[in-house]
């Protein structure tokens, strides 16, 4: 029987069976990363929402599967695809820094908003709201040259002696070691000892996120 609870599950299934959340699944399909979200499976007065046939369709081609395996999903059997698949590769948004630092693609957290962000292949799953940064110039000298990519976690637990991304309210972003965090600032060691440290007063602070990974 289709119902709003089915398909909403034989999404969710779909994003296991490809090694994905449903969050990486949106990603991997050119959607919202937040489109399959729990809180968008409802309407603001509690009725159900269903997602878009134009949404199903990306998914499905997205994951190379078809509409029959879909249907399957939503009546509960395993449908056409029934031996374990391998573990895809993640893809996350790619921005240089000078994007990065622009308005309107991060919210309060600093997750990415929005879609048409470039996406890059990683070699290991990345966490669902993870992003790319493209470093630019030669700030971070040793350690990351221009055009290395970081993978950037917001959420992810960050602690003393961490790279991090950090970006002002002025809309700097700078990727630094956490030398120490306070409710009232943060210090910030310098990759490059060509470049300053920095004390930055914690309600300039716009996000901080933890460097999870590294292409060099």
């Amino acid at each position: 029987m289709l119902s709003h609870e089915r398909v909403w599950a034989a999404i969710d299934a779909l994003a296991a069976r490809y090694s994905l959340s449903a969050s990486g699944l949106a990603k991997r399909a050119g959607l919202d990363s937040t489109a399959f979200n729990k809180s968008k499976r409802l309407s603001a007065d509690g009725r159900p929402r269903w997602p878009s046939t134009e949404s199903l369709a990306k998914i499905i081609e997205a994951t190379n599967s078809s509409l029959d395996e879909f249907l399957a999903l939503i009546d509960g059997k395993p449908g056409p695809k029934d031996k374990p698949l391998p573990v895809q590769a993640s893809s996350v948004p790619l921005l240089g820094f000078a994007q990065a630092g622009a308005g309107g693609f991060f919210d309060d957290a600093g997750f990415p908003v929005g879609q048409g962000f470039d996406l890059i292949e990683l070699p290991s799953r990345a966490g669902d709201n993870s992003y790319a940064l493209k470093v630019q110039g030669d700030s971070m000298l040793p350690l990351y040259r221009d055009g290395d990519v970081l993978i950037v976690e917001p959420g992810a637990r960050v602690n003393k002696g961490d790279r991090v991304v950090v970006k002002t309210g002025s809309g700097e972003v700078m990727a630094k070691v956490l030398a120490r965090q306070s409710a009232k600032e943060i210090e910030l060691q310098s990759i490059n000892p060509d470049h300053p440290d920095r004390v930055i007063p914690a309600k300039d602070v716009e996000w901080l996120a933890r460097i999870v990974w590294a292409s060099q």
